[in-house]
């Protein structure tokens, strides 16, 4: 049993996961071969989902079954007000045994990271080409890059820490990783923002399966389920401005466009880096969309830093 995701505010709460045949990864480390990192991948890509298991959900005195889907995954949201008197905020998941479902561990207890709703600023941002080279518009470079590297020897943006530990001021205002890429890449980006010391915060990754068969999809196609986790985040934090950071390599502009359109007096300020040459006409579709909401277009975390010291 893998959790994904345990946060909500002061009233309400989400928590997804997922149930997948257990299989052995040794830990990553930036000795590894290309070789090494390839069977890596190949684990993690050829274990398989465990559909229609059942988990029994306990928190708060409520108790509830969830049951994973075709993809393994489940999920569910609750109103539960947070605890006082500094009680501990734990969920408790146990996997109910059935005939060829049987638990490495039958529980597991899950700390809610509750975000007050009424905090003023919050962080979304891109994942891909945005804090981690991926090459996202070249699919051999993109393949190559999945399989042959870990969340070790994968290669942030130089000086990205330093831009978001700016943004968030040392960990204050939350960050939330909204990205294209699928679940099964989720421990792998997880160790890698630990490991290049980039603030932590929800990832929200893109549900359809990917397998070994379809590998080279994965943070690829529609990017409508980005525009959606962002609304979400935007109605279960209402007070809260957002500041938007990606790149230019794929959507993101005209997704945060329809982002201000969909919320105008929600965002704070939008910055996009530059993956290629300079799209005058598209540039300017969203520097004059709304003249009130400052937009940096950069080649680098230096220019964002500059920016931002400058801005806020």
């Amino acid at each position: 049993m893998e959790i994904f995701l345990a946060f909500g505010n002061e009233r309400v709460i989400f928590i997804k996961g997922r149930l997948v045949e257990a299989y052995k990864q040794s830990k990553p480390s930036e000795k590894n071969t290309a070789l090494q990192n390839f069977l890596g991948t190949l684990r993690r890509y050829a274990g398989n989902s465990v559909s229609d298991g059942r988990i029994i959900l306990q928190y708060q005195g409520i108790k509830e079954i969830l049951v994973s889907n075709e993809e393994g995954l489940f999920e569910t949201h609750l109103t539960v007000p947070a605890p006082k008197n500094g009680q501990r905020d734990i969920a408790t998941l146990t996997l109910i045994e059935d005939e060829g479902i049987t638990a490495e561990k039958n529980s597991i207890e899950v700390s809610i990271n509750r975000i007050s709703e009424n905090h003023p600023t919050g962080i979304v941002s891109d994942i891909d080409d945005t804090i981690v080279v991926s090459h996202a518009t070249s699919l051999g470079k993109k393949l190559w890059l999945s399989i042959s590297k870990n969340a070790y020897t994968r290669r942030p943006f130089p000086g990205v820490s330093e831009f978001y530990d700016l943004l968030s001021k040392n960990g204050q205002n939350p960050v939330f990783y909204v990205s294209s890429s699928d679940w099964n890449l989720f421990d792998l980006i997880q160790d890698f923002l630990d490991f290049r010391t980039i603030p932590k915060g929800p990832i929200l990754l893109k549900d359809p399966h990917v397998s070994l068969k379809n590998i080279w999809k994965s943070g690829g196609g529609n990017h409508d389920h980005k525009l959606e986790k962002i609304s979400q985040l935007m109605s279960l934090f209402p007070k809260m401005k957002f500041i938007l950071i990606g790149d230019s390599g794929q959507h993101d502009p005209e997704l945060y466009i329809r982002i201000i359109e969909k919320f105008p007096d929600r965002v704070k300020a939008v910055y996009i880096r530059r993956i290629k040459k300079v799209d005058e006409k598209r540039e300017n579709q969203l520097n004059q969309y709304n003249s009130e909401i400052p937009v940096a277009w950069v080649k680098d975390s230096l220019e964002a830093i500059s920016h931002a010291k400058n801005f806020l």
